[in-house]
């Protein structure tokens, strides 16, 4: 009979160092799988919050190409993040191969920058491509973020149906991510 006792302590022993490994063990990786991921979304290419929130292109029949009407064509990004992000060498593009390149800009936590398209003194939130024509078409566009590597970090379109087709019921003012 003691031998049957002390084989079942043993056993009980064994099992309780497996339950204890096997909790360590799990406690250790719940970190490193939650870090890899933001709201369910994996982020292994590219750790920013940065995104495209908002654009406006010229709308106006009559075109005027002043540096006041083509200021007030812009798009707008946002930092979603608790980190500052460096922009340096980030592009954004249209449809057409029109390329901005961000130099020296930090965009801060919870902050957003606006792009425009004509001329102007760079700030914080407002910088100024220096372009003296339209960039982005008022029918139909697409506004693409990469980072300095190339890589696709957000887009925005505007003038498509559903399929992707183009759609100018809406005259191009609403945007949409695709």
């Amino acid at each position: 009979m003691s031998v049957f006792v002390s084989a079942s302590a043993t056993r009980r022993r064994v099992a309780a160092a497996v339950v204890a490994a096997t909790a360590v063990v799990g406690a250790a990786a719940l970190p490193a799988s939650a870090a890899d991921r933001d709201h369910g979304r994996p982020h292994h290419w590219d750790r920013s919050h940065v995104v495209i929130s908002g654009a406006q292109h010229h709308t106006s029949l009559r075109y005027d190409r002043s540096n006041a009407s083509l200021n007030r064509e812009w798009v707008e990004l946002t930092n979603d993040g608790r980190r500052d992000v460096n922009l340096d060498g980030w592009t954004l593009s249209d449809e057409d191969g029109h390329t901005y390149t961000f130099r020296h800009y930090r965009l801060e936590d919870h902050a957003t920058v606006r792009v425009h398209t004509g001329a102007g003194r760079d700030s914080e939130s407002d910088l100024y491509q220096d372009r003296r024509q339209s960039v982005w078409d008022s029918d139909h566009d697409t506004a693409t973020l990469r980072n300095d590597h190339g890589r696709l970090i957000d887009s925005t379109s505007w003038g498509y149906d559903d399929r992707g087709d183009r759609d100018d019921r809406d005259g191009g003012r609403h945007g949409r991510h695709r």
